[in-house]
């Protein structure tokens, strides 16, 4: 996997994937950021959200269950002092779908966290991650 990350101006970034997909990422005010594009730490969390809602998805889909949308919560704790690391992160999920069980649910979800999503277990080598969810019935 490749990626490369440009210098635009002042404390903002461009982020090239190997896909052809580009972010712009920009810094807090306070430090001349023009809050242009997320902070690259947001941007480390919302692909750990991604990594997990896209593995829970997958695996409910291959046990040929009606997944209707999946949406996942994330909070995270930081280090007070440089490097400023994560060191807890409580990840919700609300997974909705037709006749969705807690039980396979809640095992898409253990499965991500310790089997398949690599942003959750290489993040949970600093961090304490927390998971819980909910299941939501389908209207329509």
């Amino acid at each position: 996997m490749k990626a490369t990350v440009s210098w635009r101006d002042g404390v903002a970034f461009e982020g090239t994937a190997a896909s052809g997909h580009t972010v712009l990422m920009d810094g807090p005010p306070e430090f001349g950021g023009r809050n242009l594009g997320v902070r690259p730490m947001e941007m480390l969390l919302l692909g750990l959200g991604g990594c997990s809602a896209f593995d829970v998805v997958h695996i409910l889909q291959k046990g040929r269950h009606d997944v209707t949308d999946c949406v996942v919560d994330l909070e995270a704790e930081r280090a007070e002092t440089p490097p400023k690391v994560f060191t807890r992160i409580h990840m919700h999920y609300r997974v909705t779908g037709r006749g969705l069980s807690d039980a396979a649910v809640a095992r898409a979800v253990r499965l991500s966290a310790e089997k398949y999503c690599s942003a959750s277990i290489m993040l949970a080598r600093s961090a304490e991650i927390t998971h819980d969810h909910e299941v939501l019935a389908a209207t329509a």
